[in-house]
């Protein structure tokens, strides 16, 4: 399990994330096919993506890039996702996704935490198989500072808050998510949730 460190994106406006093009640089070298770049691979029948691994930097212009050649996706499958190396990168990766209208599903024995649960919300549909685990924790500065150090409603909540509400949730829906995953565990560890709380806080979209 990697323990990754999850940073506060105070300067983050939701505004800013509507839309995003696809777009390519020089940095973007892990490309091994035409259906494969970074973390997302699509599959033989051109409407699924199939991820697997940590979101960094490069993870939205990866996307882009595979969206763009195949803009018939229309869901994600994860395999494993341990969170975020880019928080920012993260969010806007997922508001893309949600925009796209693009379902998630984690797969069995699949695992998700930390960013990597951030991104599954994306999804317009949410949907996993058995033996999944799902790990909730708080963010940390990298200096000590904690989540939790700051009151329920300060500024350096509100872009994960505005998050979820950009992604479906009402706004209590949003917060009692948030702030339940911060109090779950530290930044060093992680929570597992339970069935229960896959369910009252809303992880996955049911009929």
């Amino acid at each position: 399990m990697i323990k990754l460190i999850l940073k506060p994106v105070v300067f983050l406006f939701l505004g800013s994330l509507l839309f995003l093009n696809s777009c390519n640089n020089d940095d973007d070298k892990s490309t091994t096919s035409s259906r494969e770049q970074g973390i997302f691979k699509v599959l033989d029948d051109d409407t699924t993506i199939e991820m697997n691994g940590v979101i960094g930097s490069q993870s939205l212009n990866h996307f882009n890039s595979l969206y763009a050649a195949f803009p018939n996706v229309n869901k994600v499958n994860i395999k494993q996702c341990d969170g975020s190396e880019d928080d920012e990168t993260n969010l806007q990766l997922s508001v893309r996704v949600h925009q796209l209208g693009i379902d998630t599903h984690l797969l069995d024995n699949g695992l998700i935490a930390s960013g990597g649960v951030d991104f599954f919300l994306a999804g317009v549909q949410r949907t996993k198989g058995i033996n999944t685990q799902i790990g909730v924790h708080s963010w940390s500065d990298g200096n000590g500072t904690e989540a939790t150090d700051f009151p329920v409603g300060h500024t350096n909540h509100l872009p994960y808050i505005n998050y979820y509400v950009s992604v479906g949730f009402t706004q209590q829906q949003a917060e009692d998510f948030y702030y339940f995953t911060i109090n779950a565990a530290s930044a060093s560890s992680i929570h597992w949730m339970t069935d229960q709380e896959i369910v009252q806080y809303n992880i996955l979209t049911l009929p």
